[in-house]
Formats: structure tokens, sequence, C-alpha cells
């Protein structure tokens, strides 16, 4: 895979007339963000009448501006088989299903065998794009569909879209406690001030807010449908420990499985046999980049979670129902 060269010749309108010229190339070229634009600009790839030019000179309409610039492939993720499954693809996306246990990207004490090594397989033109084209990232151990950009310029138009909350992405959760009412928790979210690997409520932390429908109670025990408004890390899992219902089978906050008393053996066993958060990401909304069209893309729970829930719902047909429903209206 070799870098990536980007041409555009365009004119300033009187649109642009008087602005600045990352502003003016904002506009004129959606497709890259301007962050990406002005470092284009900072590097000579811009020129202005044929000159160089400074993020910040002034434009005037009619002026012509071409932008000759190099994409460079990153190198550091190596392309491997890994196994996930595509729920879509197109010339412009992807929408794949993670399961639980598989890593997303490369890091510290996972160095290879991610969700985003396996995608430079499938598709080695991600190589020029940001993290590999994905938009967001699922923990380890949940399970669920995760949205991947394939062109530089749907990246751009989905991440802005991420940014202005035009993307739904809902959930399946199991949490330990009897919730008795949806609702919306708004807490913000930053490092414990303790504890390395955990995330906790905190004044000043970065604004996050997960809405929440109570789908079935149990004995002791809720089926939760969940709406991200904010993707923070591990935002569910602290939002739901914060309000004294921490997820199932998430020892990193609290959610060692709770045995109700009377509990058949077979629930008992489920209860302690599940091996991560019962934490599923079953659906997304967002908007084409290219053609403009509204998709949805639901799957399935998988099995370790339907068996849980069937053991919980005294039936898999039960089960089967409350997997089947739909978000309750009104949303929000």
């Amino acid at each position: 895979m070799t870098d990536q060269l980007v041409h555009h010749a365009v004119t300033i309108g009187d649109a642009q007339d008087g602005r600045r010229l990352d502003q003016a190339l904002a506009e004129l070229l959606p497709d890259y963000s301007r962050s990406r634009l002005k470092d284009w600009i900072v590097a000579g790839a811009v020129r202005l009448d044929g000159q160089p030019a400074e993020p910040r000179t002034r434009v005037r309409a009619g002026q012509q501006v071409a932008l000759t610039a190099r994409v460079a492939v990153h190198r550091e993720v190596e392309p491997q088989a890994v196994g996930f499954e595509i729920v879509h693809e197109d010339d412009e996306i992807m929408v794949v299903l993670k399961p639980a246990g598989l890593v997303v990207h490369p890091g510290a004490g996972n160095p290879d065998a991610t969700l985003e090594n396996g995608l430079r397989h499938h598709a080695p033109g991600l190589a020029v794009l940001p993290r590999s084209g994905l938009l967001h990232r699922l923990d380890k151990d949940t399970s669920g569909l995760v949205l991947v950009a394939k062109t530089l310029p749907a990246h751009t138009h989905l991440t802005r879209d991420l940014q202005e909350r035009r993307i739904t992405r809902e959930y399946r959760a199991l949490v330990n406690g009897v919730v008795t009412a949806g609702g919306t928790v708004d807490a913000p979210l930053g490092r414990h001030p303790t504890q390395r690997l955990r995330r906790a409520v905190v004044e000043g932390g970065r604004e996050a807010v997960t809405h929440y429908r109570v789908l079935a109670r149990f004995a002791a025990h809720s089926w939760l449908a969940v709406r991200l408004e904010t993707g923070r890390t591990h935002q569910i899992r602290v939002h739901f420990a914060h309000l004294g219902f921490p997820i199932v089978g998430d020892p990193l906050y609290g959610g060692r499985p709770r045995v109700p008393a009377g509990a058949s053996p077979t629930l008992v066993a489920a209860l302690r046999g599940l091996r991560r958060q019962a934490l599923h990401a079953c659906a997304l909304r967002f908007q084409h980049p290219a053609s403009g069209a509204w998709l949805q893309f639901t799957c399935p729970l998988p099995a370790d979670l339907r068996g849980l829930l069937a053991e919980l719902a005294g039936s898999g047909d039960a089960a089967a129902r409350l997997e089947a429903l739909p978000w309750p209206e009104p949303a929000r």
C-alpha cells in the first residue's frame, strides 16, 4: 500500500470573500476537516493564485486555489486475519460485528490480533485513514456493531456527525438490581483519582450523557435499553455503577453477578458462567456519507447473553420477545 495523492482545484466564491484561507477551504472542500486542511496549508500543499499561503491569509472572490496533498499510509498496524462479521459494506462504509473478547485497537498488552488488524487485512485501503477508519470503539468484552469509514471524505462526514450527535448508538444491558424507571444520566467522566484502569464520575470531567429505558425487571436484575448521546471510555459501565446498578459480569465496576434467592441451578450457572460484562451494542442509525440516505443496522444478542436472558425470563420464547423490543418512545 502506497501513499495517496489528493488533488483539488477550486475558486473562492463570494460567500468566502474576506475569510481566512483555512475557513474558506473548509466550506469549499467539506470532505476534509478544517484541521487537516490547515495542516496541508502549513505543509505547503496549497497554492493561492499559484503562491504559497498561510491558514490566516485573507482570500478574495475569484482567487484560484490548488491543493495537491499526500495522504500517508499508517504502517504501524500490521494486517492480520482476525475473526469478525461484516454486516454491511459498500464503497464508503463498513458495519462490522465485533465479538466479545476482541480488542478494537492495538495497545499496551494487545499489540496485534485486534479488530483494527483484521480490518487492514480485509481492506488494505484503510491504511490511509486515522485509526483505519474506525469511528468509535467498544470495550474488549462488549459485543456488537462498529461503524467504519472506508474513504477520507466518509471519515470526515461521519466524524462530524458523531460530534454533532447525529449517529444513534443503542445497546442492551443487564444490570444488578431492580431499576424502577428509565431516565438520563448526565454526569461528567474522567480518570479515576487513584485507580489507573478505571474511569469515574468526576467534577470537571468530560461531558457524558446516557439515556436508558427499562425493558424488563427480574428478582435481582433489570434488562435495559441504552442510548449514548456521548461516547466516553467505559461510559455505560461507569454511569450504571454510579447509579448503583452495575453491569452484570463487570468486576471492574462492581458488577459481580448477584444470585437471587431461590434461583434455579441453571440460572446460577448462567450468572456465574458469564465471563464478560452483559453489554451488547445492538443498533446503529446514521446518514450515509455519500448518498445521504438514513441507514439502520441491528444485530441479535450473542449466545451467552441470549442464554442468560432466557434463564431470567423463564423461557427462550420470552427472551426472544424481550430481545426484539424496540426502543420505548418517546426516546428522550
